[in-house]
């Protein structure tokens, strides 16, 4: 292209290339499923809930897992999460958790059997990477309660991971709750709650907060979030 310039004289100009912005551009980073659009996503989202001790978390995801097929928008499972901590009274060895040795869970790290695993009040908490994929690939929605730290590692490997965070109106009421439960001490009581205001901390790295003010009003807002995220359209290849 040629122009003229302010004294006369003629300026050769190298034309610049032509830019498309219609042209849409992946993440490279954002692992999610892309399906034509007359063809449902087949696989089931992750759920990642994570929130204080004494916070409500097994409460509402109980509510949650006994509500009838037909009020979710696909079946949910919850994943076992595997421990090396002593077991509560009333729980169960592979219902709430699966109680491993210090021992196994370290075989079970050296074989990378685990999608994620942290420590957490001195006891090793981790998720098993098989029963996650395979309930997925039956499109089932796997819920996985652990804490911040597996939350934010789980966000990592697997960015299409929805992560919401159960947050306690109060840190006045969640104290009331750690006391009402009669199985710490009082040390245990300060540990928990200055490790409260740590997680609680992370918050702005979820995609969602749910207040645990009342059981039925949580599960809703899960509920909720479940169904926009099955409406969400998704990109790039699925992560397994």
């Amino acid at each position: 292209m040629v122009c003229q310039g302010h004294y006369g004289k003629r300026l050769e100009l190298t034309p610049l290339p032509r830019q498309c912005y219609n042209n849409r551009v992946i993440n490279p980073q954002e692992r999610r499923i892309e399906t034509k659009p007359w063809e449902p996503d087949r696989n089931g989202l992750l759920l990642v809930v994570s929130g204080p001790s004494a916070v409500g978390k097994d409460t509402v995801l109980d509510a949650l897992l006994s509500l009838p097929g037909e009020a979710l928008p696909a079946p949910v499972q919850k994943c076992v999460t595997t421990t090396t901590r002593e077991p509560r009274l009333m729980e169960t060895d592979g219902v709430d958790y699966r109680f491993v040795s210090a021992a196994r869970f370290n075989d079970l790290v050296a074989r990378d059997e685990l999608l994620e695993y942290a420590e957490v009040h001195n006891n090793y908490y981790g998720t098993p990477r098989a029963e996650v994929a395979g309930a997925r690939a039956q499109g089932m929605d796997v819920i996985l309660k652990i804490d911040v730290q597996g939350g934010r590692a789980v966000k990592q490997k697997m960015p299409d991971a929805v992560l919401i965070f159960l947050q306690p109106p109060s840190l006045e009421e969640l104290e009331r709750r750690l006391r009402g439960r009669a199985t710490e001490s009082e040390e245990d009581i300060a540990r928990r709650l200055l490790n409260a205001r740590k997680e609680m901390a992370q918050r702005p790295h979820y995609d969602y907060a749910v207040t645990n003010d009342a059981v039925e009003a949580a599960v809703d807002t899960i509920v909720a979030i479940l169904r926009a995220e099955h409406c969400r359209i998704r990109l790039g290849p699925p992560n397994a």
